[in-house]
């Protein structure tokens, strides 16, 4: 957890404490009408704050677009406000998303084909047709891609010439690469969870009866499902596997055509229930978002939306846990592209405010606001800010 605080009143003279307005000092000796501390909770999406009583305001959960004002305040005062934005609407929602920044794997691959991220989002991994390797990256900040370094690679040259997708085991104790021109699913055991210097070539999967020229893998959370994509049929194939994990356990089961709305699909995603696939398409530079009836089963989905993305060769496709964020790798600009789903539920301060919040709001962080006055909230002044 981080915590970034700003002081919205600078210390001209260098004394390391705000210099607040005509007077006013950090410590509250200056206020009247208030005790030293007294808190209270806030409820609603218009609260007025009561400042002539309590100075320390607590709304815990936004529960919607919140509008504040404050009501009652003395002559001179000093109030905190403290709030949890959060995501009401959005998370899984394609149509929600917003384009937010990249990170070019350029300098490891110039065709990255398959994409996946460690599950706290702490490490991302890529595929390359060029170097036919899987690259392995550090995320200093989980899940922003903007703090990714290179760490590492492992060739899967010796058993493909042209590897697509990408995908792991849970635990990071297993990787899978879908080879395009074996037309298998090829497992590698690892000796260490998530460091591919320690992968060593198992098994593979022949899917070629079914999914000739396959393009991405993706399993089932619980290992007993595998799901190819082709873009020779344009279609997501289900498999179900006896043993968990063990590919050479594989029975194919079923398929659902997605040339309709995804012509050349690169890509496929499943949201942890099952009741969403998403298709990554390269011919139409989107991802295709559909329900499913019964979870896990693809004869049952229904095409819902799509999403046109940044990168006109997107190859793969990556959804954070929660559903509020999606990663696309493609050929053209050769990064890995982050979009955001939805937005936090937002704060509006009395328009009179001095001094506006500049840290953005981040869902499920806490958030202290502090302000004064001295002329009875005429004019009312934000003196710091706090994102926990």
């Amino acid at each position: 957890m981080s915590t970034i605080k700003v002081d919205a009143i600078s210390d001209e003279a260098g004394t390391g404490a705000p210099n607040f307005p005509n007077g006013l000092t950090g410590d509250g000796s200056a206020l009247t009408g208030i005790s030293p501390f007294k808190p209270v909770a806030v409820t609603g999406t218009t609260p007025s704050l009561d400042v002539g009583t309590y100075n320390f305001f607590n709304s815990g959960t936004l529960t919607g677009d919140t509008t504040l004002t404050f009501a009652s305040v003395p002559t001179n005062a000093r109030w905190s406000y403290k709030f949890k934005p959060v995501v009401l609407t959005g998370a899984w929602d394609v149509s929600t998303a917003a384009y937010t920044q990249s990170f070019s794997v350029s300098g490891q691959d110039t065709v990255p084909t398959g994409l996946f991220f460690k599950p706290d989002g702490s490490k991302f991994y890529v595929v390359g047709d060029t170097g036919n390797s899987v690259y392995e990256y550090d995320l200093s900040t989980a899940w922003d891609v903007s703090t990714a370094t290179y760490l590492q690679a492992f060739s899967v040259a010796a058993q493909e010439s042209s590897p697509k997708g990408l995908f792991f085991k849970p635990d990071g104790l297993k990787m899978y690469v879908l080879g395009y021109t074996e037309d298998d699913v090829k497992e590698y055991d690892l000796s260490t969870a998530w460091d591919i210097s320690t992968a060593t070539y198992g098994r593979d999967f022949s899917v070629i009866s079914n999914a000739q020229n396959p393009t991405d893998v993706f399993f089932k959370p619980d290992g007993l499902k595998m799901y190819v994509t082709s873009n020779t049929s344009g279609d997501v194939n289900e498999y179900n596997l006896s043993t968990a994990w063990l590919v050479t356990t594989a029975v194919y089961s079923q398929n659902l055509s997605v040339s309709a709305q995804a012509g050349d699909p690169t890509s496929v995603f499943f949201k942890p229930d099952g009741l969403k696939m998403y298709v990554l398409s390269f011919a139409g530079d989107d991802v295709n978002e559909y329900d499913l009836s019964t979870a896990w089963d693809v004869s049952t989905a229904t095409f819902l939306q799509a999403y046109s993305v940044q990168d006109d060769l997107a190859e793969g496709l990556f959804f954070k846990p929660d559903g509020l964020k999606f990663y696309v790798v493609g050929q053209r600009n050769r990064s890995v592209a982050e979009y955001n789903l939805g937005s936090p539920t937002s704060l509006t301060l009395p328009a009179s405010l001095q001094n506006a919040p500049t840290l953005a709001l981040v869902n499920n962080t806490v958030v202290t606001y502090e302000f004064v006055t001295d002329d009875a909230g005429v004019t009312v002044t934000l003196i710091s800010e706090e994102v926990l």
